[in-house]
């Protein structure tokens, strides 16, 4: 009988304290926030930040190949040159999820360094359908402050060079947060 009431305490304290958590953002107002940088993503030349990690064997690991997955630690900037200034870093993996080879699957964290939302992250993942004009990505979470982040991000490919894998694309992201 005593164990049932210490389980039963316990269940309610943990009850509490989880009502309680939530509720810290239950009066708060639902904010918007929109952002635009382009993502720098260089497989080849001076300071890559992408790299094949895994792929089919006995075949090269190319970015349109069906089963290769890239290691990406990309620089996140104000524009498109490279020299530009940086907000961020979007540190993930993206994996050719497609037999035709032209759908990307993205699975990323863009960790912000910025001033304005420096240590703040947005966890993205989604499809991307590389040779479209436009796409979209999901924004599936957050910290810092974009806690409890949800929204969208629109992909738009400004550089394309294949034969070397690099790329700029821009992303115009809105996010919604407490």
């Amino acid at each position: 009988m005593a164990t049932k009431i210490v389980t039963l305490s316990f269940m309610f304290l943990l009850a509490l304290a989880t009502s309680t958590e939530a509720s810290k953002y239950q009066f708060q107002k639902l904010k918007e926030t929109n952002m635009v940088f382009y993502m720098q993503d260089w497989e080849t030349g001076a300071n890559v930040t992408a790299t094949p990690v895994a792929g089919i064997p006995h075949k090269r690991w190319l970015i349109l190949r069906f089963g290769t997955i890239f290691a990406t630690d990309d620089k996140l900037a104000v524009a498109i040159e490279r020299n530009s200034s940086e907000v961020g870093r979007a540190h993930g993996i993206y994996v050719n999820s497609a037999l035709d080879g032209f759908d990307l699957h993205l699975l990323m964290s863009f960790v912000f360094t910025n001033k304005e939302y420096n240590g703040s992250t947005l966890e993205i993942q989604g499809a991307d359908r590389i040779f479209q004009k436009y796409r979209e990505a999901s924004v599936v979470s957050g910290t810092g402050l974009f806690r409890l982040a949800c929204g969208y991000a629109t992909l738009e490919t400004f550089f394309l060079d294949i034969p070397y894998s690099n790329a700029i694309i821009r992303w115009n992201v809105t996010v919604f947060h407490y």
